[in-house]
């Protein structure tokens, strides 16, 4: 077995020798501890690791791709043969170029107090396990009680015929939860989902036991407090969980410049953005919505994308506009621009498309309380159930969880069944408040074919909705 910079640079110099006029190597190995409990017993574990290299190659205007975990030079010379008969065959009538990028040499790697490595599985189940017992100890009714743990530590090293040579060290760490909860024949149902980049001391970071505990009151509080939702146009104030949502669905995936291209139409969807959007007014002059890659311990959180170009805060949304779109190297040529970093792929053996990182609404001065203290009639929506958008992303619905009716600026009883519907614009230009109270959750991104479910988080700090629509 060759190590990853031999295999990496064979495979350039052997698709450079063939005559291609750019190629690119890259190399990952991912070790994966995976465990489910449900209702506190341990229902699938799974400990696993992958490596190998993907190839691709660009050729007389069309890209070829091909991927292997047999890490041998011969291998990888008939991946590299694979990936150039892939763009040979492909007969594109349009040419594919990259925007220029200066090329890279770098070594980052993100730090951990204690190393996910260093920590057993057997520890990491009884972290849970004890999360779910303290659960269950405050005697509710909690028929299904769903945890999934995950960490992921990924090692990569990224080469190309330009010069760039990138190795990097991504420690990730993930526990999703469902529950539900019932009251007299009425049901509650939740779920979050917590990310961090690093190490064991994230789930001390998330004060996970506190967040769970808080959850279960809550959702307890609405089934024997709760009642009906208002309806008619009033005053809504949004949590975190709400604006995170929010920034992810209607603002994050409608600026991915394939989207806007037309090219993720059959996969994922379009965008109701046109490729001339840029200035196009979407929200209010106090929006801004950010993706940004190099936010600390945001389980996206990476320094170089796939294509070794840096990572930056991107403002997709500036002062209520549209400002930037999401790019990679094929789509910045299309669009007469450079890549902002945002190419990435789950796995060595699929190719970096564009996609999010960390999608969020970017804080300003609020607090809580001033946000409130100026509603006279209003509901304060601090979370979610469930949410939908079409695929261009410009209808979208959100469905509350925890809930509360807002009267003279006081937060009154918890309300059932909040929802919004309303088109993008509607939503971002309804915003005329934001807070600082910022917070993340992770999430999945689905993008491609095949699939791509890749590591995202989205949030926001509390905002204010002024005159809209519930139901």
């Amino acid at each position: 077995m060759e190590d990853e910079t031999d295999l990496a640079n064979f495979a350039l110099d052997y698709a450079m020798k063939k005559g291609v006029s750019y190629a690119e190597a890259r190399y990952e190995h991912q070790e994966q501890e995976n465990f489910i409990l449900k209702n506190g017993v341990l229902d699938a574990l799974y400990v696993g690791q992958d490596r190998g290299v993907g190839v691709r190659v660009l050729v007389n205007g069309a890209l070829g791709f091909a991927a292997t975990n047999l890490r041998t030079k011969s291998d990888v010379r008939a991946i590299v043969d694979d990936a150039i008969k892939i763009a040979k065959a492909s007969r594109r009538k349009t040419k594919i170029t990259f925007a220029h990028e200066d090329a890279i040499e770098m070594n980052w790697s993100i730090p951990e107090q204690r190393k996910l490595a260093d920590v057993s599985v057997e520890e990491k189940i009884a972290e849970v396990q004890s999360v779910d017992r303290d659960l269950m100890a405050l005697g509710l009714k909690i028929p299904a009680r769903y945890f999934q743990f995950s960490d992921n530590r990924i090692v990569k090293f990224f080469a190309n015929s330009e010069g760039s040579r990138i190795r990097s060290y991504s420690p990730r760490l993930r526990v999703f939860y469902f529950l539900t909860i019932t009251q007299d024949g009425q049901v509650e149902q939740t779920y979050r989902n917590y990310g961090w980049s690093g190490g064991w001391e994230g789930i001390a970071e998330w004060d996970l036991r506190k967040r769970v505990i808080d959850e279960a009151k809550s959702m307890q509080r609405s089934l024997v407090e709760g009642k009906k939702s208002p309806e008619g146009k009033m005053d809504l104030v949004a949590g975190p969980q709400v604006a995170g949502i929010a920034s992810h669905e209607s603002c994050g995936h409608p600026t991915e410049a394939d989207r806007v291209l037309g090219r993720e139409a059959s996969q994922a969807g379009k965008s109701f953005i046109p490729p001339d959007g840029i200035g196009m007014r979407v929200g209010s002059e106090v929006v801004n919505v950010v993706d940004d890659p190099t936010v600390e311990h945001a389980i996206a959180y990476y320094r170089t994308d796939d294509e070794g170009v840096k990572a930056r805060r991107r403002y997709l949304y500036k002062e209520g506009r549209v400002t930037e779109f999401l790019q990679n190297r094929e789509t910045a040529a299309a669009m007469h621009t450079r890549s902002n970093g945002s190419a990435r792929a789950v796995n060595y053996n699929v190719e970096a498309i564009v996609r999010m990182a960390n999608t969020f609404v970017e804080p300003k001065d609020y607090s809580v309380d001033e946000l409130l203290e100026d509603v006279k009639f209003g509901v304060y929506m601090k979370s979610f159930m469930e949410w939908n958008i079409d695929d261009k992303r410009y209808n979208a619905k959100y469905a509350g969880r925890e809930a509360y009716l807002v009267e003279n600026g006081e937060v009154k009883h918890p309300v059932r069944n909040t929802i919004i519907e309303l088109t993008t614009p509607a939503f971002w230009s309804a915003v005329d408040a934001v807070g600082k109270d910022l917070d993340f959750e992770a999430g999945f991104c689905g993008k491609s074919d095949p699939g791509q479910a890749l590591d995202a988080s989205l949030g926001g700090p509390t905002i204010r909705l002024r005159n809209v629509y519930l139901r």
